[in-house]
């Protein structure tokens, strides 16, 4: 029999639970063999149909279907063009912009509309086609991907771009070269040399990788050692200090998920087996404030990212200890460490901090990943037969938080949202723009073209004055090859303007 909700003011048409999942991998997609967006997204909810027990059933019941943004596609509507394809006539529609939290974001939402009793059945998908898309670009090709689409569908979240005109003008535009800022200092608050901080890492990750060969829907399925993933080669150039090529998100997959969210009174009427339940228990979502890279107060803190998962777990009402499986979101490795430190986890816990082999492995990074990552973790409670699960994601440069909390038993109350008497967030650096004299480090890096010679040297820091500066280094290749060779967080340099921008020499 389906567990009973034991809440006393809810009723099983209120009760979330996961019912069906699908994934496609495409690894072999061209410009001239591929599978386009929408066809993708009508797989992996067929194969979710499937998996549920109720087959096309589920599928005509639908009455909401959300979507997270694909990059590159723009059709008029795209809820519409699913629909047709799946033979569904949902009357909630609803698409995301970009982040990495855009999944976790609408399975949160949509199952506290289902808490409310406004839906009872529900379809969370999204897409990711940037082999092919980049690959068509480079050719000069056009590719004939389905548009058009009627209606409009409710966009959930914002899409502000994740950096200013003042960050692009210093290098700081695209999560490569944001990332390690918080690595670095990091590493420094952890008193740990360059090179034992790159062993840490690599062991970390390296663990991704042996999850990810066991993983057939995983991009990369392939184990390599920490030594593999830290050491530069020429297969393994450094993209910005201290990250080289293995430990970056890739890009450009071609991978698709879904999720069928149901209210248990719906999943019971379509006949879904009761092994194939998993409940929502609860979620939340915020952002960093303040939103910009360079006006953050603490590198080596994300306020948002812990109040979010300190929230979903409340919400659920399970502690840290009570989690089995965890699947923290993994586009670099700091993003990994800095969910570890808000929740007060070893790096080392045994437990493991992926389902799915990690963005670098698995991919299907832009904003579709978490739908993998809640894919996979349904999966596992349901092949488990109990226990529970987190999974989180991030957008932009740890700027967008979002978690959600699954598990084989109802809860008391599921809930979404930041809980009460959270900690007040200390107040951002605004970037002095005439920042002069002696300057000291707070995280920096240096980025490398394609053929492994460093570029830029990024550095922020705080004035005499205790203001914020952003600069750059000079360009001298002999300095930025130096300048990674030694810990530089806490390292004074004097600041000037040339050209109209801030310049750091060591």
């Amino acid at each position: 029999m389906a567990p009973e909700f034991q809440g006393s003011a809810m009723s099983d048409e209120n009760v979330p639970v996961i019912v069906g999942t699908g994934q496609l991998v495409d690894r072999d997609a061209d410009v001239d063999r591929f599978i386009e967006p929408v066809e993708m997204l009508a797989t992996v909810a067929t194969k979710a149909a499937e998996a549920s027990g109720a087959g096309d059933a589920i599928l005509k019941s639908l009455d909401t279907i959300a979507l997270v943004e694909t990059v590159g596609w723009h059709p008029d509507n795209p809820v519409d063009l699913v629909s047709a394809r799946i033979e569904a006539t949902p009357s909630g529609q609803y698409v995301t912009g970009t982040g990495g939290q855009a999944g976790t974001m609408l399975v949160n939402r949509i199952a506290n509309e289902i808490v409310q009793g406004r839906y009872s059945s529900a379809l969370v998908a999204g897409c990711n086609n940037l082999k092919v898309l980049m690959k068509a670009r480079s050719v000069g090709k056009r590719l004939v991907w389905t548009r058009g689409g009627k209606g409009q569908a409710v966009m959930i979240g914002n899409d502000e771009p994740g950096n200013n005109e003042l960050e692009s003008l210093y290098g700081l535009e695209d999560p490569p070269d944001v990332y390690p800022l918080f690595e670095n200092a990091m590493r420094a608050s952890l008193g740990l040399s360059i090179e034992e901080h790159n062993q840490g890492i690599g062991r970390l990750f390296t663990r991704f990788t042996e999850v990810a060969a066991d993983n057939p829907y995983a991009w990369f399925p392939t184990r390599r050692s920490a030594e593999e993933l830290i050491t530069v080669t020429p297969s393994n150039r450094m993209i910005a200090f201290p990250y080289p090529k293995y430990l970056n998100s890739i890009l450009n997959t071609e991978q698709a998920a879904g999720v069928l969210i149901c209210s248990l009174a719906h999943a019971k009427r379509l006949g879904v087996p009761d092994h194939r339940m998993v409940f929502w228990r609860g979620g939340a979502s915020s952002n960093e404030e303040p939103w910009w890279v360079s006006e953050r107060p603490d590198y080596t803190d994300c306020p948002a990212m812990r109040d979010t998962h300190v929230s979903a777990l409340a919400n659920a009402g399970l502690n840290v200890s009570d989690i089995d499986h965890f699947d923290f979101y993994s586009c670099f490795p700091v993003a990994v460490e800095m969910a570890c430190k808000v929740l007060d986890l070893s790096i080392d816990d045994p437990r493991g901090f992926t389902v799915t082999g990690g963005l670098p492995y698995a991919g299907g990074p832009a904003s579709a990943y978490t739908l993998h990552s809640l894919s996979e973790m349904t999966e596992k409670i349901v092949r488990n037969k109990g226990g529970s699960g987190m999974v989180t994601g991030n957008g932009w440069h740890l700027t967008k938080h979002a978690a959600t909390i699954l598990s084989g038993e109802p809860g008391e109350e599921p809930r979404e949202g930041l809980i009460d008497d959270l900690p007040a967030r200390p107040k951002g650096k605004e970037v002095d723009l005439s920042a002069s004299g002696e300057g000291t480090i707070e995280a920096y890096t240096v980025s490398y073209d394609r053929e492994g010679m460093p570029t830029r040297g990024i550095v922020l820091g705080r004035t005499e004055r205790d203001q914020r500066f952003l600069a750059n280094t000079p360009t001298d290749i002999d300095l930025l090859n130096s300048f990674v060779t030694e810990e530089q967080v806490g390292a004074t340099g004097k600041l000037s303007s040339v050209e109209g921008k801030t310049i750091y020499e060591p």
